[in-house]
């Protein structure tokens, strides 16, 4: 079964004109079988008129596809002059007028195809004598109109299934690339935290560095241990961020979560700036993107906090609520115009993450105080749901 299936497909996949004139061959092959296994009770042989009837009934069929009404119209036309001489076989089935015909339902449009049945049925009942055979004819031609009928119909189906199929799969190309634009995006805003974080605090220990290698140098060794603890836990981060464009990426170091604040926060206070952490309310388990985006958005507001407010005091507290998770960030530095929502990469990187989450995040002036405020609104019920 196999083997015909494959043969199948090979002979499908040859040029549309070898396969007509292939089956232009047979047709001429069958229809002169009659001539080959019967004697002339006339003559000798039977009369040259009939064999070039039969040639030239089949030869049409080569350009079937190409002119099928002219093709039908020649075959059956020829195929009435058979009769003309008596020194001929009788034929069982004439393929050809068939053949012309099913080609006709199946490409033609659809009045052209019913007169050329129409003319094809009458013109069949006229020249045979016989009641007997005029009603095989027509039966065979109607059979031949309905398989061509049908044979459109499936070629039409294909055709529409063939064309979703690739417009199914234009768009999963396009959300592929739509993906991995999104999958950069998110990688460069990372890096943007990292990066940013880490510099700032670098720097800051690195210009105290000398000021306080004079005046207390044990405070000077650990802020050069600070200055490489932030630099070694920078190339952690880089490593496994960068580790996602790597398709063989073996086991890689886990994200940053919530539960990675509080070492955050220490980090910071090693630049003079006392941090204050706390969490209000129930916690809850979060989805990891949650996670991520939690502990990205207080690094950044830190990192803006130690470039930017000459601040002495920052603070991050977690408020747990119903289905919320409301992050906020406070100092008490002189809230710089530099942090407003319309300037800076930070605080747009932070809208971006809680905005991809379906939550907010807004930046401005501290209402009870001198300071600045970053509140940023993230929705829990999903992962709490998942």
């Amino acid at each position: 079964m196999s083997a015909l299936v494959s043969l199948w497909r090979r002979v499908r996949a040859l040029p549309p004109l070898r396969l007509d004139a292939a089956l232009a061959l047979l047709v001429m092959v069958v229809q002169l079988w009659p001539f080959l296994s019967r004697e002339s009770p006339h003559a000798a042989s039977w009369h040259w008129w009939g064999y070039a009837v039969v040639v030239a009934s089949a030869v049409p069929l080569v350009w079937r596809r190409r002119a099928p009404v002219i093709v039908l119209i020649v075959s059956l036309g020829v195929i009435a002059l058979y009769d003309v001489v008596e020194e001929v076989p009788a034929q069982p089935i004439w393929y050809a007028g068939l053949i012309a015909t099913y080609t006709v339902a199946a490409y033609s449009a659809p009045l052209l195809r019913m007169v050329m049945l129409a003319v094809s049925v009458v013109g069949g009942v006229l020249l045979v004598g016989s009641s007997d055979t005029a009603m095989r004819g027509v039966v065979l031609f109607v059979a031949a109109h309905a398989i061509g009928r049908a044979s459109a119909g499936s070629r039409a189906v294909t055709a529409a299934l063939e064309e979703r199929a690739a417009r199914l799969e234009d768009e999963r190309r396009v959300e592929a690339e739509r993906a991995a634009e999104r999958e950069r995006a998110r990688i460069a805003r990372d890096m943007h935290d990292i990066l940013a974080h880490a510099v700032s605090l670098m720097v800051v220990q690195a210009e105290a560095g000398p000021v306080v290698v004079r005046i207390d140098p044990d405070r000077a060794e650990a802020a050069f241990d600070a200055i490489a603890a932030v630099g070694r836990d920078a190339m952690v981060q880089l490593r496994r961020t960068l580790g996602a464009l790597k398709e063989d990426a073996g086991v890689r170091t886990p994200r940053p979560t919530i539960g990675d604040l509080a070492g955050l926060s220490e980090q910071v206070a090693g630049t003079g700036i006392e941090v204050v952490f706390e969490s209000s309310g129930e916690s809850r388990p979060l989805l990891p993107d949650i996670e991520v985006a939690a502990y990205r958005v207080a690094q950044e507001a830190l990192t803006n906090i130690i470039k930017h407010s000459g601040a002495t005091r920052a603070e991050i507290r977690l408020i747990w609520e119903a289905d919320t998770l409301m992050i906020s960030i406070t100092d008490d530095g002189r809230g710089s115009g530099v942090f407003l929502p319309s300037g800076g990469n930070g605080l747009i990187g932070i809208r971006e993450r809680a905005a991809a989450l379906g939550g907010s995040a807004t930046a401005g002036p501290r209402p009870d105080g001198p300071g600045f405020r970053v509140l940023v609104r993230l929705p829990v019920s999903e992962a709490v749901a998942a």
